[in-house]
């Protein structure tokens, strides 16, 4: 029986095992070329050539394209995703404060219209109306 080899396949839960490794790898292969990818049209130092020359070897020959891109070009591949996070971040932060000066207090005028709305609706007593009117007409004065 010294001729007898067992593989993964012999055990059941190795050849699950197998299975889930495989295919982890796969999605994994797919991600990795898909940020290559992305990263071609993202880099500004590559001219138009270059990309087409980078993206024909990555689609041409995929494990060797990817491979060479990263050896070549992976040290500021990181680079370009940060400084493109940190550029996404300034842009909603700006964005933020801008909106943020922009939303001017409401006036006077535009509660007493809602207030006249909200006593149109019978939702306040025209008793209600006129304190919370006189509320509104007494906090314009400061």
């Amino acid at each position: 029986m010294s001729g007898d080899t067992y593989l993964a396949y012999d055990y059941p839960l190795l050849s699950a095992f197998w299975t889930m490794l495989v295919f982890f790898l796969w999605v994994m292969w797919f991600v990795l070329l898909f940020r290559i990818v992305v990263d071609i049209f993202r880099d500004d130092d590559l001219s138009g050539w270059a990309k087409a020359g980078w993206l024909a070897f990555c689609i041409l020959l995929p494990f060797l394209g990817v491979f060479v891109y990263v050896i070549a070009r992976g040290k500021n591949m990181g680079r370009r995703e940060i400084k493109q996070a940190r550029d996404q971040q300034q842009a909603f932060d700006s964005y933020v404060r801008e909106t943020a000066k922009g939303a001017a207090p409401t006036s006077s005028v535009d509660e007493l219209a809602k207030l006249s709305e909200i006593r149109a609706r019978g939702d306040i007593t025209d008793e209600e109306y006129n304190r919370a009117k006189q509320m509104v007409l007494s906090g314009s004065r400061h």
